[in-house]
């Protein structure tokens, strides 16, 4: 596959560039309509974007470089180039949580109920940005045959993406995409009920992502390795057992209390 988007000779656009910048777009337009349910001024959710999308990208290299140093130390000035692939999700989610905390205590806003309307967007963001590791040629899964591709009614491009160094290898990239994208479907219909927790979508992707992710981190050939554990992993179950304790935490309440589609005012104690 070719990595490059658009080659202007000095400059070269890659696609995974292209990818997340359309998964910010288009999760940033996301949750600003959302926002508007709530009475957020539009001001205050652009402000909050624009320090989350570079504190989240430097937070997504930076946990990767981290698992990688004795290749970065020897390299320095590979760490500034992202544009060709080596991004965590789970630095990125780390460092961009950080940063709705502060903005949110702030300016006095509920955490939970913010992070609510962002994990949807995050879902479609995830899906869209898989797209990117196709591409780069990783988060691939173990070796396999044509046959068992040709078996999964894949498009011939996504064979012939998975035909790396002469060895075909399972589409790990796209399970998580189409898990992803699935989830962001349900999570739609979810957060229609009419009694939904403040909490609850942010329960709903830590369980939906967590489980997703396990099982896929299993077959991935590339996964960044503490000792002997693959680091996804022991994230993900840490984010299934949060995601469990949250949905729990208003389930003896009234229905009536802290339902998600109550107003948000700025400044508001809770």
């Amino acid at each position: 596959m070719n990595a490059i988007f658009l080659d202007l000779g000095i400059i070269q656009i890659y696609w995974y560039s292209v990818l997340i910048f359309l998964a910010l777009l288009l999760g940033g337009t996301l949750a600003l309509r959302e926002s508007k349910k709530f009475g957020l001024p539009e001001d205050f959710m652009i402000n909050m974007f624009f320090y989350l999308v570079p504190v989240a990208i430097l937070g997504a290299r930076l946990y990767f470089v981290a698992f990688h140093w004795d290749y970065y130390s020897q390299n320095v000035l590979e760490i500034f180039k992202v544009w060709e692939g080596g991004l965590a999700i789970h630095g990125a989610l780390l460092a961009g949580l950080l940063w709705v905390i502060f903005y949110t205590k702030k300016h006095k806003v509920s955490t939970v109920r913010i992070l609510d309307i962002l994990v949807v967007s995050l879902l479609l963001g995830q899906a869209i940005g898989r797209w990117g590791n196709f591409l780069n040629g990783e988060a691939y899964g173990p070796e396999t045959t044509l046959k068992f591709l040709q078996g999964l009614h894949l498009p011939q491009f996504i064979i012939d993406g998975m035909h790396i160094g002469g060895v075909y290898y399972q589409p790990t990239f796209l399970y998580e995409s189409l898990w992803c994208l699935i989830g962001f479907v349900l999570i739609l219909f979810y957060r229609k009920g009419q009694y939904r927790k403040v909490g609850d979508m942010l329960s709903f992707y830590l369980i939906w992502y967590g489980l997703g992710r396990f099982f896929i981190e299993g077959l991935r050939m590339d996964s960044l390795m503490l000792g002997p554990i693959k680091m996804a992993q022991m994230v993900s179950i840490i984010m299934i057992i949060v995601g469990v304790l949250i949905f729990l935490k208003h389930r003896k309440e009234s229905k009536f209390d802290h339902l998600y589609y109550e107003r948000i005012m700025l400044n508001e104690k809770r």
